[in-house]
């Protein structure tokens, strides 16, 4: 019996690398990229470890060259949800009542894998299959993705060394049980390591899942399923079953064993599947926690005593890097008047360098959005402001889905302050620029607080520490992820812990120990190490 005491040392932050030209790196990741763009895969489902091929199939395409197959993949009908929720529920034991080390041992024998033997063929497979340059996918998958595995085996060390007091004669324990059934992970196309996380942080903990990935990320998706099993990951701890959100989503919120909901996307879906859920509360043995990080609008503001080349910088990276389509992304911004004038020339110097193109030439900065819905989505909020009296189209604007899904950085100014695309989600490369006048800076703060329904990520331009401080305040439930002087984009594991409230979600910091501990249902044990033997009291007695 193995009674050591455990407790992980806080770990880096995995090394990014830099591909740059002559480095032995990109030519690995050239190499992998080569080997993946001739294969084509034929993706399956994934239940209790058994591959399963329904015959019902759709195509997984380069967002970038829509007319290059990279895979078959077979999409899962009801009967298949319900298999995958048996399989969770039949490992469920077992995985819950193993040791936590050894279950922190498969999160990091994952996370050697990806960051040595697999690092390059992950990286690729991000690239190919969600258009992501190759630095974007670097900081995604691996580095990211590695980084929540380490990080979560550390922060779980933590969460089950925290204990109660016990008073003299009493020993008080706690005991952070898994989940009382599965959890539904529901992940998104544009983070891989996201999709990881929504998983493994719940099995970290104990817990067992049914996947349902993006269509549009299920080339990395099953990537990372075979290299779970390759780690040790017991089967049917993770079921990984692709297909229709709507047919998965109905039987999994008609099941009494329905523990938990771990989400990214948007807030519609969000809404819907939590409406499902209240609708069949009575049928649940527990109520099932619920972790979603959804839509955001998110601001870059300026104030009078800001750098024009900062807020320039941090519009360009922060709008337009993955064609905008981080949930963090800055897709409004608010510039003070005296400073619009060189913040305009600096982007406009910049737009006129970045190129746009197919993810395997690595001097594109600028690459196709997920698929052909969205980009429908996006220019029809660009040919909306075209049509506008109330906005311009200062840079970009153009958009292109002959070969792939290719739309221009584009930067909308409007005089209007809630102007529909200073409301609205858009995700992609679209920002709308509004410039007030620098006496009405607090007035302006208010605006920005109260334009959108989100509270995701925003950022604040300023060296005037007083006006960093209003702001501060004014916004303080505008973003909860909130940048001074910096882009609102790159959050990094364990250093600014992710997440935002209002229709942004939960706000359950994905990657620390606040989430971790939502994937618990604690008991509390209290031992009385030799009880009392009468009933009465000292207050009982008469003088």
């Amino acid at each position: 019996m193995d009674n050591a005491i455990f407790r992980f040392a806080k770990p880096d932050n995995e090394p990014v690398k830099a591909y740059a030209p002559g480095s032995s790196e990109k030519a690995a990741l050239k190499s992998a990229l080569a080997q993946l763009e001739t294969e084509k895969w034929e993706i399956p489902l994934v239940i209790g470890g058994k591959e399963i091929y329904t015959g019902d199939t759709g195509n997984v395409v380069m967002p970038h060259d829509h007319h290059h197959v990279l895979a078959t993949y077979h999409k899962a009908g009801e009967k298949e949800v319900q298999m995958a929720i048996d399989a969770a529920m039949k490992a469920h034991k077992d995985w819950s009542e193993l040791p936590w080390v050894e279950r922190a041992s498969v999160m990091l024998r994952v996370a050697e894998l990806l960051a040595t033997k697999y690092r390059y063929v992950l990286n690729a497979s991000v690239m190919l299959g969600q258009s992501k340059n190759p630095f974007q996918a670097e900081i995604d998958a691996p580095c990211e993705l590695v980084d929540f595995l380490r990080f979560s085996t550390f922060y779980a060390s933590q969460v089950y060394a925290d204990q109660p007091y016990s008073e003299k004669g009493i020993l008080d324990r706690m005991e952070y049980r898994a989940l009382e059934g599965f959890v539904f992970s529901l992940t998104p196309f544009n983070f891989t390591s996201i999709a990881s996380n929504l998983n493994m942080a719940p099995a970290m903990m104990g817990n067992v899942a049914v996947w349902k990935p993006s269509t549009t990320a299920i080339y990395s998706n099953y990537f990372l399923m075979k290299v779970f099993k390759e780690a040790g990951l017991p089967d049917g701890v993770i079921n990984f079953i692709p297909g229709k959100g709507s047919v998965i989503g109905k039987v999994i919120t008609k099941n009494p064993d329905l523990a938990g909901f771990h989400f990214t996307g948007s807030t519609a879906t969000f809404n819907a599947l939590w409406r499902q859920m209240g609708e069949n509360l009575e049928h649940y043995k527990s109520y099932p926690k619920i972790v979603g990080e959804t839509g955001g609008k998110n601001f870059i503001f300026a104030h009078s005593s800001a750098d024009a080349l900062d807020i320039a910088t941090a519009i360009v990276r922060g709008a337009f890097e993955y064609q905008g389509q981080k949930c963090s992304a800055g897709s409004r911004a608010y510039i003070p008047a005296s400073l619009w004038p060189k913040v305009k020339e600096y982007v406009g110097d910049m737009l006129k360098e970045i190129k746009m193109g197919d993810v395997r030439d690595f001097t594109n900065f600028i690459n196709a959005v997920i698929d052909e819905a969205s980009f429908d989505n996006i220019m029809s909020y660009i040919e909306y402001a075209k049509q506008s009296p109330d906005a311009e189209i200062l840079f970009g604007g153009h958009g292109d889905k002959s070969v792939g899904y290719y739309v221009e950085p584009t930067v909308i100014q409007t005089t209007d302050p809630k102007f529909k695309s200073m409301v609205e989600e858009i995700f992609g490369p679209v920002i709308t620029i509004y410039v007030y006048e620098d006496k009405d800076y607090e007035e302006t703060l208010e605006l920005c607080d109260s334009t959108s329904p989100y509270g995701l990520t925003g950022s604040i331009f300023a060296y005037d520490r007083y006006a960093v401080d209003k702001a501060f305040n004014k916004l303080r439930y505008a973003a909860g992820n909130f940048y001074i002087n910096d882009k609102p984009t790159g959050a990094v594991i364990a250093q600014q812990p992710f997440g935002g409230s209002r229709a942004s979600g939960t706000n359950d910091k994905a990657g620390g120990p606040l989430n971790l501990i939502r994937w618990t249902n604690p008991r509390c044990i209290k031992e009385t190490l030799v009880p009392p033997t009468s009933y009465g009291y000292p207050f009982l007695g008469e003088k």
